[in-house]
């Protein structure tokens, strides 16, 4: 019995091996490793300078963190009422470190002294290597439990979402009659359903949290049209004949769909898995920047803060409370999608013939 389970244990490793091997060869599946590896990185960074005390948590929290950036001023007068930021620039009122004396807030200020003034939100700096938000919260920061928060999500409801629909496909294929009708049929309902306008809906009615989005993104997504899939693959694993042959020697039918079938369906349910990480993270972003997802911090959230307080319609004079997190959206997951990509050669050799 226990050779049984070693050469078992030793065809699992190779097959990883192999498979790993296929895995490298796509460009596009590496590519987009890198770039989940790279976002990860900064989830796990963030605790890390916390815990050693690299980082003050009342300056770089990402929530009620607060840092002073103060800036010296020349208060001058200018020929201008009330000179815009590229008057400023002229050579009749020289240097961003000058200031009219009609745009202070107070008035006892005298041309010729120097004021100091809080500057938020403060550009990129060696102390912000990200710049600070109009509250002086580090956006580096930010990103970092951003990046948290979409891992989490992500994973979770891809996780919750995979495991239902492998379980109800493997089951329709295996059983098929009524059971397949009825899963089959709610599988079709569920397609029919706009995700994003029901998820507005839910929160209507509910204070969505993360882990409650990921409930409701898992369990729509493990109804819906995944089942179908799963089943298909199902139904080609049931008619193999190492499916036979465990029948024929006294299988009992649980033992065969669970040590058979369902083994044989998971990578598939893996590039499925892949797949709706994406859509997680993206949902996140719609309902924080919606203002409809009860979060802390999150990308969605800044690029809404941003829009709240007017930065986002200023061009790209504060570009670092705009591109960092629309970026991070962007580009993890994108890498989740090529990650799928590769796995979809390894999995699909009709890809790799190609």
């Amino acid at each position: 019995m226990s050779n049984q389970k070693d050469i078992a244990k030793k065809i699992r490793r190779e097959a990883l091996k192999k498979n790993w091997r296929l895995f490298r060869r796509s460009k596009l599946g590496m590519i987009g490793l890198y770039i989940v590896i790279f976002f990860l990185f900064l989830s796990i960074l963030q605790p890390i300078l916390f815990i050693t005390g690299v980082w003050n948590k009342g300056t770089y929290d990402p929530v009620v963190g607060y840092s002073e950036q103060f800036q010296e001023f020349l208060v001058v007068e200018c020929p201008k009422e009330y000179p815009t930021e590229k008057y400023k620039d002229r050579s009749d009122c020289p240097g961003r470190t000058e200031v009219n004396i009609r745009t202070l807030f107070y008035s006892d200020a005298q041309v010729g002294e120097t004021i100091i003034q809080n500057l938020q939100p403060a550009p990129p700096s060696r102390k912000h290597i990200l710049g600070t938000d109009s509250l002086g919260r580090d956006v580096f920061s930010q990103i970092m439990e951003g990046s948290q928060v979409a891992f989490v999500l992500g994973l979770l409801s891809a996780t919750l979402g995979v495991g239902i629909s492998t379980i109800l496909g493997t089951i329709a294929a295996f059983f098929g009659g009524k059971i397949d009708a009825y899963l089959m049929r709610q599988s079709d309902l569920i397609l029919m359903l706009p995700t994003l306008p029901l998820l507005f809906i839910i929160s209507a009615f509910a204070e969505l949290q993360v882990w409650h989005l990921a409930v409701v993104l898992g369990t729509i997504g493990g109804l819906g049209g995944s089942v179908i899939t799963i089943k298909s693959q199902a139904l080609q694993v049931k008619v193999k004949p190492f499916v036979d042959s465990a029948r024929i020697t006294g299988g009992s039918r649980m033992n065969i769909l669970f040590s058979h079938v369902l083994p044989n369906v998971a990578p598939l349910a893996l590039l499925f898995m892949v797949f709706s990480v994406t859509g997680a993270i993206a949902s996140e972003s719609v309902l924080s920047f919606l203002g409809l997802l009860n979060i802390d911090m999150s990308w969605g959230l800044m690029i809404y803060l941003a829009q709240v307080e007017g930065f986002i319609f200023s061009g790209m004079k504060f570009w670092w409370l705009i591109l960092p997190a629309g970026l991070s959206v962007t580009f993890l997951t994108g890498g989740f999608y090529l990650v799928g990509r590769g796995l979809d050669e390894v999995f699909n050799p009709r890809l790799r013939d190609r």
